[in-house]
């Protein structure tokens, strides 16, 4: 028997978010945390062939030039994505703040460290092209790669296994809207990134083909 009254329940945050995301354009908060996780795994995959090239600069440096060049569109990207995030959450955007903050340690100590190591890192090797040299740039390079690579390691085990859930078919089944362009946007960043690999390689002869030494 039916007494004619509903009882309405309270859907879960993340099935609210996912309605709410497959509604919009962009896919709110949660495309913005897939765009983030796309653009997570296209820099893994460079910084894998980056840093497979430390160990042979000798060798590989035009490599290790070229993509580090390549890299600073996708990296771009990451940090826009990443700090629209922040911004959003702390305006108190209410898609964001469901969402919840990183982990305490991850926010106050890894994320700044692993930016401001992240900017220095590219900046110097930037800076080795346009000012070529060795001395104090090539010093902070290396110093800044030490820090990075440690930040890195743990920002990858912190989130990596979220980053593979977010992309992979099966595993994040709710339609977001945006998908195409998501893809869009990441293939946008690598076509910038190319055009400045492509337009700085030059300078980098004095490396290649000059007097200038990496290790000394």
């Amino acid at each position: 028997m039916t007494t004619g009254i509903h009882v309405r329940t309270r859907r879960p945050v993340a099935a609210r978010s996912a309605a709410r995301a497959a509604r919009r354009p962009l896919g709110g908060a949660d495309g913005n945390a897939r765009l983030t996780a796309a653009t997570g795994a296209v820099l893994l995959v460079l910084l894998a062939v980056e840093g497979a090239t430390v160990p042979f600069l000798g060798a590989l440096l035009s490599v290790h030039i070229f993509v580090g060049m390549l890299l600073l569109g996708p990296i771009a990207l990451k940090l826009a994505s990443t700090g629209y995030r922040l911004l959003r959450y702390y305006g108190g955007g209410r898609e964001y703040v469901e969402h919840g903050p990183p982990a305490p340690l991850m926010r106050v100590l890894v994320a700044p460290v692993l930016v401001a190591s992240t900017i220095t890192l590219f900046g110097t090797g930037v800076g080795l092209l346009v000012l070529p040299g060795t001395g104090a740039i090539v010093g902070l390079h290396k110093a800044s790669f030490a820090v990075w690579f440690f930040a890195m390691g743990i920002h990858v085990l912190a989130y990596g296994l979220k980053m593979w859930c977010r992309l992979l078919p099966g595993v994040a089944s709710a339609r977001i809207g945006g998908g195409w362009l998501r893809v869009g946007v990441v293939g946008v960043a690598l076509a910038v990134g190319l055009l400045v690999a492509v337009k700085t390689f030059p300078l980098a002869a004095p490396w290649l083909y000059g007097a200038l030494r990496w290790d000394s």
